[in-house]
């Protein structure tokens, strides 16, 4: 067999395989439906309890526009920290884990799969968090801000599902939950996520500008409705994915030394 042809014939058994791990990953978390429901639920709350009944906010559609890109950015920052944080921690337990990374296929195929499920649940979170904003407030957005709010928040989420994959391959599950709850809601709170920086005091302001999550905020903000953008954003975007990057390549092979040497 030729080396091209060895190549077409391995493309379709990769992705078959990561179809099948996807299928199975998504199988095993609705099986508790309650951590979906979790999942989905709490942007949408916050965007009922804190912008809807507000109606300085609700009924602007700039800072109604603004108001949901941030909710939408804590959904998936908590998609990518409890699916690949906890989620990977958990199936590290498993002895049926243990034996899907000893076959031949390699890491690649459960890799995919594990992508695709988080990114399943991200558009699971942001279907109610659209739909509220859509139905009980003023905001609105061009097809072409749309779009390249969508692009921002992919990048916002980089930062979070490289760290969720750090925090799943370093800690065991009775671990990962705690760390994944700390992290991310001290990140959210401090990000301008729940509450404007406008409104943060001048030390904490500054405290923010460093963090991932006001990076994605103010990306995710300005992709949708425009406004001053700052040199900072990127720079605070692109350190924080590649230290999350390393960290996440260092637990990895730090877990494969570990368990199969």
């Amino acid at each position: 067999m030729s080396a091209a042809t060895a190549v077409r014939s391995t493309a379709p058994s990769t992705l078959r395989l990561a179809w099948i791990h996807t299928r199975y990953q998504l199988t095993e978390t609705l099986r508790v439906p309650i951590a979906v429901v979790g999942n989905c639920l709490f942007p949408a709350l916050a965007l009922v309890f804190f912008v809807v009944p507000q109606d300085a906010v609700a009924s602007d559609p700039v800072v109604a526009t603004g108001a949901i890109g941030q909710l939408s950015v804590f959904a998936v920052m908590s998609t990518c920290m409890f699916t690949y944080g906890v989620g990977v921690a958990e199936d590290r337990e498993r002895p049926f884990d243990t034996f899907l990374r000893t076959l031949p296929a390699g890491a690649v195929p459960q890799l995919v799969g594990r992508v695709a499920t988080g990114i399943t649940f991200v558009v699971l979170a942001l279907v109610p968090v659209l739909l509220i904003g859509w139905l009980l407030t003023s905001a609105t957005v061009s097809p072409g801000r749309l779009a390249l709010g969508v692009v921002a928040l992919v990048l916002a989420g980089m930062p979070f599902l490289l760290l969720g994959f750090g925090v799943g391959y370093l800690l065991s599950a009775k671990a990962a939950l705690p760390v994944a709850q700390v992290v991310l809601f001290p990140m959210a709170f401090a990000g301008g996520i729940f509450l404007p920086p406008q409104m943060f005091p001048g030390w904490l302001d500054a405290v923010s500008l460093a963090l991932p999550s006001r990076a994605g905020r103010d990306g995710v903000v300005w992709a949708l409705v425009g406004g001053e953008a700052t040199w900072l954003t990127p720079v605070v975007w692109a350190a924080w994915t590649a230290a999350a990057g390393v960290l996440a390549v260092w637990a990895y092979r730090r877990d494969e030394g570990r368990r199969f040497r």
